[in-house]
């Protein structure tokens, strides 16, 4: 019996092609849209840029010898904008010197190709970096799914509107301060979002209650970072969020929730992200209590953290953090996430 496998179709999508040559731009732009690619051309990499901030691109096939900018230098601003470092770039060059392909390198190419173009080259590895890209995508979606899903949750109480946001904010800014790798800050911004999204299977019965919980109703809210993490779990990218999720409320000596995680045992992310977490809680109104100043919530929780709560060290350098910027500390931390 023959058995029909599912076929992988060809991938689709936007190309620009962007060269100063006339013939060359026709040349790719006859051969990808008799294969079903859309094509979008530019002359130069001033135009390059326009058509990109204007258009869905999912690749671009870049000359490298062109006016006003050269294709290295185009590829370096697409890869530097958070917005299009994720779409693939092919340089098109004639050079084949070695230090063309590391100056190449360096401004975040995906590939390369010289001239003569082979046409069933140029198609095998366009295909290939579309096909990455559609993979990228559906990854986008499906976090931005999750960020959705995690900010539906903060909706339903007006008393936490922002915190999300901010503890993204801080975590990232304490991060930093503290030296930890770009891969550790990205996961703080991102646990931030969503590390309360395990909330989503509590009853608004028990996370909307004013008043305080009964020892069962309380047993249901200690399963939410079990919860979250399993929501999460799923999503590769997600590696360095997990333990985040599910170890935000453990305390330094032992006494949180939900494995009684001591010390440094605790993942060092997740102790960041239970400091800036506690600073938010205290420094903003909730139906239960007034909103603190920041010295009184850094008293409050010095205090906290003589009785084995809170990383010591942490904390120390986040009380110096804020004493040091004050009430510029979330501008200035928004203002780096949005350039990363």
């Amino acid at each position: 019996m023959n058995v029909l496998l599912p076929s992988n179709p060809a991938p689709t999508g936007t190309i620009l092609v962007a060269d100063d040559q006339a013939s060359n731009r026709e040349l790719l732009d006859e051969l990808l849209t008799s294969k079903g690619f859309k094509v979008i051309t530019a002359r130069d990499g001033a135009e390059a840029l326009e058509q990109i901030n204007q258009n869905p691109i999912d690749l671009v096939l870049l000359d490298v010898m062109m006016p006003h900018l050269n294709g290295f230098d185009v590829c370096e601003k697409i890869k530097a904008n958070s917005n299009t470092y994720l779409i693939p770039v092919i340089l098109v060059t004639a050079l084949s010197e070695k230090q063309d392909r590391i100056e190449g390198i360096k401004a975040g190419a995906d590939d390369f190709l010289e001239r003569p173009v082979d046409h069933s080259e140029l198609l095998a590895r366009v295909r290939s970096l579309l096909r990455l890209k559609q993979r990228t995508d559906e990854l986008e979606r499906a976090e931005t799914v999750l960020f959705t899903l995690a900010r539906s949750i903060e909706g339903k109480d007006p008393y936490t509107h922002g915190h999300c946001e901010r503890l993204a904010d801080y975590s990232a800014t304490l991060g930093r301060h503290l030296g930890l790798p770009e891969e550790q800050i990205v996961a703080l911004r991102r646990a931030g979002v969503v590390h309360d999204i395990g909330k989503i299977a509590i009853p608004d019965a028990i996370l909307l209650k004013p008043a305080k919980l009964t020892p069962d109703e309380w047993k249901i809210m200690q399963e939410h970072p079990i919860t979250g993490e399993r929501i999460c779990a799923p999503l590769k990218s997600f590696r360095l969020v997990l333990p985040i999720i599910r170890h935000h409320h453990e305390k330094f000596n032992g006494s949180g929730y939900p494995d009684g995680l001591a010390g440094e045992n605790i993942p060092v992310t997740a102790r960041i992200l239970q400091i800036v977490d506690v600073y938010d809680a205290l420094t903003t109104e909730r139906p239960y209590k007034v909103a603190l100043s920041s010295a009184d919530t850094l008293q409050t929780m010095k205090e906290e953290v003589a009785k084995g709560w809170w990383d010591p060290n942490i904390f120390a350098k986040f009380e110096q953090l804020v004493r040091n910027s004050g009430t510029q500390l979330l501008s200035r931390s928004t203002a780096a996430g949005a350039e990363s």
